[in-house]
């Protein structure tokens, strides 16, 4: 094997799953500026999604949100699964909303009604179930419960309430299937967050059970949190379910993962390849979450996925045989010198011809950029209604 044929065949085996949300136009609240062609509906997604599988070679699925991701009147989940398959994806994670209904107000799960927490969990156990049809893996949960004030509702009784309705959406699962539970520090509530830190999210999937994994989301932590420290702990301790990929400079930017901190994505994968075999990044879900207001929706992503496979293929040339020589002899220069030099390294020349490999373009932003099919859907959406089948022209 040659000196990068080892580091060629990882990067093949890194699949890195893309969100339907990051395909359709969105804003922030301070305004939406609209891209024309974008994805309208969840079959667009999927096709826009493909485009990206089909450049990169690397992402084979795509997560939807429930219910931003409803199927067209007259379709159902398992129409939309056979499309996604069609179009040379899989439907990936499924993620719930229990955010953006009225009735969340004071909280969804964590809520102190009754019978607003029944909505709530009736609506995990339904994407429990939707994730059977489609043959998802993962069940992905974030929430935005919290308190503004404090006194506004008792602390522990919202963890109580947490536990109980997530016991409910984990027994709905199939055998098989994982819930990854995420956390942020802040946002929206002001005083507490029910699932603030990746301690909080660890106890709770102890309470859950095996299945119940850790998801850490890249921007949502405090500035200068030391992100690969938390990698390796869950790793050590066999909770670390996957990320949620993306960049930041204040707060949850939804930047492209990799464009404001790429040293930190390297030294993210340096130990979660340190925490696997020393040769190949950890087996959890690797996917991204990003919502693109001002960039193009679909270059963006191919974009993302680029960065990410650069951190990788960076991480995997550590030497670490001399790392471990020089940790152990307390050279602490000698020992930083060694990632400076991966990190340092151009990789971009193996990650071309890991892609040709595939019969993927060396370039695949440039081939997005010259792709005439992806130039005749956006013109075709522009002037025709989605088609409830699935749309559009094509991956």
């Amino acid at each position: 094997m040659s000196n990068t044929e080892w580091v060629r065949a990882a990067l093949r085996d890194l699949p890195i799953e893309l969100p339907s949300w990051g395909f359709g136009n969105a804003g922030t609240r301070f305004g939406a500026f609209p891209e024309p062609g974008a994805a309208r509906d969840i079959y667009e997604k999927i096709e826009d999604a493909s485009t990206v599988h089909r450049l990169t070679g690397a992402s084979p699925s795509v997560a939807v949100h429930i219910p931003w991701d409803l199927p067209p009147t007259g379709k159902n989940w398992a129409d939309m699964a056979h499309f996604a398959k069609e179009q040379g994806v899989a439907i990936g994670a499924i993620n719930p909303n229990l955010f953006q209904d009225h009735d969340y107000k004071l909280g969804s799960v964590c809520n102190p009604d009754p019978a607003v927490r029944k909505k709530a969990v009736a609506h995990l156990v339904e994407c429990a179930e939707i994730a059977k049809v489609t043959g998802s893996e993962f069940i992905s949960v974030w929430l935005a419960d919290g308190t503004n004030y404090p006194g506004q509702d008792d602390i522990r009784d919202r963890r109580k309430r947490l536990q109980d309705a997530l016991m409910e959406g984990y027994a709905a699962m199939a055998p098989d299937a994982k819930m990854l539970i995420e956390y942020k520090l802040f946002e929206p509530a002001f005083y507490t967050t029910d699932l603030s830190d990746w301690g909080t999210s660890l106890l709770m999937c102890h309470k859950l059970g095996d299945r119940a994994k850790v998801l850490v989301d890249t921007g949502h932590h405090g500035h200068y949190t030391n992100i690969e420290f938390i990698v390796a702990t869950l790793l050590d301790e066999g909770r670390l379910g996957g990320f949620h990929f993306n960049d930041r400079r204040y707060a949850d930017d939804d930047l492209i993962v990799g464009s404001a901190n790429p040293f930190q994505l390297f030294l993210i994968f340096h130990e979660l390849i340190n925490g696997n075999d020393g040769k190949t990044a950890a087996p959890v879900a690797y996917m991204l979450d990003q919502c693109h207001v001002i960039e193009s929706k679909i270059e963006a992503m191919v974009l993302s996925v680029l960065n990410v496979q650069t951190a990788y293929a960076k991480a995997l040339l550590v030497d670490r045989t001399a790392l471990r020589e020089r940790q152990l002899a307390g050279d602490v220069l000698g020992a930083h010198a060694i990632l400076r030099d991966a990190y340092e390294t151009d990789v971009r020349p193996i990650l071309a011809q890991a892609r040709e490999e595939i019969g993927r373009p060396a370039d695949p932003l440039q081939a997005l950029r010259e792709d005439a099919c992806v130039k005749e859907r956006r013109a075709w959406r522009l002037t025709n209604p989605p088609r409830a089948s699935g749309g559009g022209l094509g991956a």
